[in-house]
């Protein structure tokens, strides 16, 4: 019996306010469509486009992240950023936190399922001292920002960027680099929202220090394991059954082979 809801079954909707980053990232995404900001253009500096826009430079730069992976700007080391010349990547439409019904939500769980999973446990092969110093730091901050209540959902993302980096695949760095940020919309409801009982950062927090552990001690299963659980408990959280054909068959045994 599959566990997903029936496909007629009128699942919610959830909508969240909309973040200072995100302001700050449509109002350069308009300067770029209207010709404003032309291929090729350098963007004011960090520092320039807070004081623009009121806004922190940790808010400008997680505005830039989303531009970014959205393949508008490209980023120099010491140069800056700038309007790409053409799209570099496809751009993948991803749901925003409005709109959309609970089944689309379930299928970017899924995905992040698929994706986290694999990355986890290649992690904890790979990962060194260094790799596991950059998690726990992101970690406590998550620590801090549920303590302080207030948002961790930048934190959240960049544990998650920290797990990847521990892989030493630089494709699979940039691949959750330009996934995690689409999938930090969906990572933002742990935290806090407009329906504030749907968010429990205690439980995804105790999530995540279980996938770090596994990382840790090198246990590629359990790390595995411990990503499955985290999107299932995060989807779960709301009402959303993530199937069971995501977990891994065992292989037959040799009886059961025998036997055929």
């Amino acid at each position: 019996m599959s566990s997903t809801p029936s496909s007629s079954a009128k699942l919610g909707r959830i909508a969240r306010p909309v973040h200072l980053s995100e302001k700050v990232s449509g109002d350069l995404r308009g300067r770029i469509a209207s010709g404003e900001l032309k291929p090729g253009d350098r963007l004011p500096t960090e520092k320039a486009l807070g004081e623009a826009c009121g806004v922190s430079r940790s808010v400008v730069r997680e505005a830039i992240a989303r531009l970014k992976a959205d393949g508008l700007i490209e980023t120099q080391q010491g140069s800056g950023a700038f309007v790409v010349e053409a799209p570099r990547v496809i751009n993948l439409r991803f749901w925003k936190g409005v709109g959309a019904e609970l089944d689309e939500l379930r299928d970017i769980f899924e995905l992040r399922a698929m994706v986290e999973g694999a990355v986890a446990e290649l992690a904890a092969q790979r990962r060194d001292r260094k790799d596991l110093k950059a998690m726990a730091q992101h970690l406590q901050t998550m620590d801090e920002a549920m303590a302080g209540g207030y948002d961790g959902t930048e934190a959240d993302d960049n544990f998650h960027i920290a797990m990847a980096n521990a892989t030493h695949n630089s494709y699979v760095t940039r691949l959750v680099e330009f996934l995690g940020r689409h999938f930090s919309d969906s990572r933002k409801l742990s935290w806090h929202g407009t329906r504030r009982e749907l968010a429990h950062p205690q439980e995804a927090q105790r999530e995540h220090h279980a996938l770090f552990e596994a990382i840790s001690l090198g246990n590629a299963e359990a790390a595995r394991r411990n990503a499955l659980d985290h999107l299932r408990g995060a989807a779960n959280r709301f009402g959303i059954k993530l199937a069971l054909d995501l977990e891994r068959k065992p292989p037959p045994s040799t009886k059961a082979r025998d036997k055929r």
